[in-house]
């Protein structure tokens, strides 16, 4: 308790930032509860548009832990040990997206206490089904990870058990780091696929879709682990990733947002010129009378989301700089937000041709989150950044910064007070 007291002495900016966190993260529980307990009778969610804000934040956060597997694989199946210096925050972004994800779930299904029915009642021919799995798999390694990193940086190392419980875990990490590559590339193509297959609405049928998912998920997902590495390293005033490895993950990251980029620019004009479908063109000219669906599509999916990023991270004098990473990184979430968003409304706001039981064209859908709605998003956010704050301060993530401390005996003071090196 008096570590505590002392450090929020010594830090008390963090300390303001810490308890502002904490506030909008009440916001997010009270909004929870609220909706668990009054139903989504009180969103703007309709039968005609049941997907809205939270599935955004559900697709965007587990995109954002893409760079997760990425960066695991790198290390641990193909052997590039060197990339363990960024891997670790990588593991901690993709848990914080997963369970980000699942917390938009809770309140989103509806029947929250129903959360284990797929597990019991299997629906093999539902893409749905198979992401609930993959995601509830993969969300298992990513604990599996990130439990020796807890364990090592805190106390918990002093109880023989669990610190050989940390040793086991880094033993198997291969295997698990296998099984997590193929389970996430499994459930974000699927993710894409959940929309692609529907002939019905053919704003969403695309078979570039699946593929769409993964390259965004991990040119975002990387982006991400770069930007919120940058902005550690500035407010913790060191170096914590060696700037070869970190120039190195930006190419990979520029690599996949190059590709997406293509593809979607290359499915685009597929879609429009060169082949012709008058339902697909009915529905592109609703979206465009009654939502800012081009522009969005165009400024914030292709300009800012990916060209621009993609631009900074194949450049080689841009990618040097840590201010650009950051910019490319931003701007490579903001992008993936987007897109996730315009991919989940898009095929709501547009009606069907027909509907069963319905003799008529259905209507426009129109969407505004409600202020509840808001709240569940917010404090999501809110557990985001506490999370990554309260990790990136007191647990090592950066062994490559740990192991430089070591050898020249230099940490803050509040972190020698907070939590001792576990090596």
């Amino acid at each position: 308790m008096t570590a505590i007291v002392n450090f929020a002495r010594r830090s008390p900016l963090y300390t303001a930032w810490i308890l502002f966190l904490a506030l909008l993260l009440g916001i997010g529980v009270f909004s929870i509860l609220t909706v668990l307990a009054q139903g989504l009778g009180m969103t703007n969610l309709t039968n005609q548009l049941p997907w809205g804000l939270w599935i955004t934040v559900d697709l965007s956060s587990i995109a954002l832990g893409a760079g997760a597997f990425t960066l695991s694989a790198a290390v641990y199946v193909f052997g590039l040990k060197r990339y363990e210096a960024i891997a670790r925050a990588a593991v901690l972004i993709g848990l914080l997206g997963y369970t980000g994800a699942m917390l938009a779930l809770l309140v989103d299904i509806g029947r929250p206490d129903r959360f284990y029915h797929p597990l019991l009642y299997w629906n093999v021919h539902s893409v749905l089904w198979e992401i609930t799995l993959c995601v509830m798999f993969y969300t298992t390694v990513l604990v599996m990870e990130v439990l020796p990193i807890v364990i090592e940086s805190t106390p918990l190392r002093n109880n023989r058990w669990l610190l050989g419980l940390a040793h086991l875990l880094h033993r198997i990490m291969p295997v698990a780091a296998l099984f997590g590559m193929a389970l996430s590339l499994l459930h974000q193509s699927s993710l894409g696929a959940t929309y692609g297959v529907l002939t019905a609405r053919p704003v969403w049928f695309s078979p570039s879709a699946p593929v769409l998912f993964i390259l965004s998920a991990v040119a975002a997902g990387i982006g991400a682990t770069i930007a919120f590495t940058v902005v550690t390293e500035a407010l913790q005033k060191r170096q914590l990733v060696p700037p070869d490895i970190l120039n190195n993950v930006a190419l990979l990251a520029g690599v996949a947002a190059a590709a997406y980029l293509y593809l979607k620019v290359w499915s685009w004009a597929a879609t429009n010129y060169y082949s012709h479908s008058p339902a697909l063109e009915h529905d592109l000219e609703l979206l465009g009378e009654n939502t800012p669906y081009g522009f969005t599509f165009w400024w914030f999916e292709v300009l800012l989301g990916a060209l621009v990023p993609m631009v900074i991270y194949l450049w080689p004098r841009t990618r040097r700089s840590k201010l650009a990473l950051f910019v490319a990184g931003a701007l490579g979430i903001l992008g993936v937000i987007v897109y996730r968003w315009n991919m989940t409304l898009a095929g709501f706001v547009v009606p069907m041709d027909w509907s069963p039981g319905v003799l008529r064209n259905l209507e426009v859908a129109t969407y505004t989150p409600a202020p509840i709605e808001w709240g569940v998003a917010i404090g999501i956010v809110a557990y985001w950044l506490l999370a990554w704050s309260l990790a990136a301060r007191f647990l090592h993530l950066y062994p490559e910064a740990e192991g430089a401390r070591r050898v020249t005996g230099h940490a803050p003071a509040e972190a020698h007070e907070a939590a001792a090196p576990a090596r």
